[in-house]
């Protein structure tokens, strides 16, 4: 077999570990991304319109609440500063993913950006972490799938939105959180990660209380992010470099 055929298999093989990581957060997100589609419609979406805001935009928490101002009449700029807070987390996300995926051409960054999720970032992550090399076919394959049903639920839903049962009713809604849960704890063992969890929920809860819905995303992610930088190196288990 030659060094071509075996360098296609690896790509081949790597890209479809990543679809295989893929699937549970495509089982978790089909009841949003249906639901997505759904209320877009309810605001005065066309089905061709609700397609091509997830195929755009590609974020679903930040879609749901600029379909919500949509609905309420709310000026353009409020709504983009609304979608801006929402995905302001993920600011952050690239600038961490951003180390591990240097090595790739620009293209495939812009790319890695684009598909670019909290699970996709969290499981990236784990990757690096434990020594492996985030390669690309590897990070396509977990970020495609995810991708391309979101935007084929988010039709789907727009087309069939009325069939759909509550999905408060049923409880299906609640797989997204369980999901992301499990991705938090896949963390624990990082130094300051108790702390860190704490004060994210503990800002987010507030700001969700006092400011209001979509800041306390931003406001929680902030609040963790600036309690790993003001503790001292010593308390994060990182010795200072002489």
């Amino acid at each position: 077999m030659s060094a071509e055929t075996l360098t296609e298999n690896s790509v081949a093989n790597d890209f479809w570990d990543g679809v295989r990581l893929s699937m549970p957060v495509v089982v978790a997100a089909a009841p949003f991304g249906l639901l997505f589609g759904a209320i877009a419609v309810d605001n005065g979406f066309s089905v061709l319109e609700a397609f091509a805001m997830s195929a755009l935009i590609f974020g679903g928490a930040s879609q749901m609440v600029g379909i919500e101002l949509f609905g309420q009449h709310v000026a353009p700029w409020l709504i983009v500063l609304s979608i801006f807070a929402v995905n302001f987390r993920h600011v952050l996300y690239s600038a961490g993913i951003g180390r591990r995926i240097a090595h790739w051409p620009v293209i495939q960054q812009a790319l890695g950006y684009f598909v670019l999720t909290d699970p996709q970032f969290a499981v990236a992550e784990r990757k690096a972490e434990a020594g492996e090399t985030v390669g690309f076919a590897w990070y396509m394959g977990l970020g495609l799938p995810v991708y391309v049903l979101w935007v084929i639920e988010s039709a789907l839903g727009a087309v069939f939105g009325k069939l759909i049962p509550d999905t408060h009713a049923l409880g299906i809604d609640f797989l997204l959180p369980i999901y992301f849960l499990g991705l938090v704890m896949g963390f624990r063992k990082r130094p300051l990660w108790l702390p860190v969890v704490i004060a994210s929920a503990a800002a987010s809860i507030i700001a969700y209380k006092t400011v209001g819905s979509p800041w306390h995303v931003s406001i929680g992610a902030v609040a963790g992010v600036l309690l790993a930088v003001i503790l001292p190196p010593h308390h994060s288990g990182v010795e200072a470099k002489r």
